[in-house]
């Protein structure tokens, strides 16, 4: 088919705590569109969309050529007249702290006075999510709270790239480096951030966790953002306390109320002090200032 036209089959994976990183692939791969959604218990569900023309017996084909064991899946049907744009892509302009995040399809956007994010839509699926909100809220407070204009900051698990943007254009001045584990997020947050026209002061960069030479190269930082889940931020938080500057803020987000403790016991004992809890529909964000 040349275009998204009729119908499109849905394929819902079985929620986990981490998507399997071959399944991933694969997905990526074979389906039109991949999101990955989460739900209020942290875990994880991967979405694959097909045109009409694949059938359940092509992916079914498919994995077994792959050598991939597909978990269990529900399928679903859809038929609209543009089921990527009515379905996938298209979503409402998000307004949070500062900012109005808003997609490409939006063919003009009152910004009502904040600063406008643009992204390109069937790549911002986590925009609406309440973790981006608390996040977007917490560069807001950043702002208001820094008694110098931050001038490099980290954004770890970039995804779309939509919290470098916004990091971007409320501190003009700033130089952002933006890395994700995944290939695909890298592109599509460097294509967001040309979009924007903020391509000079974001280099995005494929990395796991702080480990890429461009993320040490760049250390200190003034502002952390980390926008990913309860497990992987403990993982990191070495990582995070050995590059943030003594009086720099970071902002974590991704896990769920019940892991509030958990979470936040671990950033105190490498000097990452709470200065503010953001709570959204179960889900979590913090601001913490590294004291020590």
């Amino acid at each position: 088919m040349s275009n998204n036209a009729g119908t499109c089959k849905i394929i819902k994976f079985e929620a986990v705590e981490n998507i399997d990183e071959k399944l991933a692939e694969f997905a990526e791969d074979f389906f039109e569109v991949v999101t990955n959604d989460y739900g209020d218990d942290g875990k994880e569900q991967l979405v694959g969309y097909m045109r009409q023309e694949t059938s359940e017996a092509d992916l079914l084909a498919a994995a077994k050529q792959a050598n991939i064991e597909l978990p269990p899946y529900q399928s679903e049907v859809i038929s609209s007249n543009d089921w990527l744009c009515e379905n996938v892509i298209k979503f409402a302009p998000v307004e949070t702290g500062d900012f109005l995040i808003y997609g490409v399809h939006e063919k003009s956007v009152d910004t009502r006075g904040k600063i406008g994010v643009k992204v390109y839509a069937a790549t911002a699926f986590g925009s609406e999510h309440q973790t981006t909100k608390g996040c977007l809220q917490a560069i807001s407070d950043i702002n208001r709270l820094a008694q110098v204009v931050p001038q490099k900051v980290l954004d770890v698990g970039t995804g779309s790239g939509i919290l470098a943007i916004a990091a971007a254009k409320i501190w003009s001045e700033a130089q952002i480096v933006a890395v994700d584990i995944d290939n695909e997020s890298v592109l599509v947050a460097a294509q967001n951030a040309t979009d924007n026209d903020v391509e000079k002061q974001i280099r995005v960069a494929l990395s796991d966790g702080y480990q890429a030479d461009l993320v040490q190269q760049n250390a200190p930082y003034d502002v952390i953002l980390a926008n990913i889940l309860a497990r992987p931020l403990i993982a990191m938080v070495p990582d995070m306390a050995a590059t943030l500057k003594k009086g720099g803020y970071a902002v974590i987000s991704g896990f769920i109320e019940n892991q509030t403790d958990w979470v936040l016991g671990e950033h105190e004992k490498y000097g990452l002090h709470l200065k503010k809890m953001y709570r959204e529909d179960g889900w979590c964000a913090a601001l913490l200032e590294k004291i020590r």
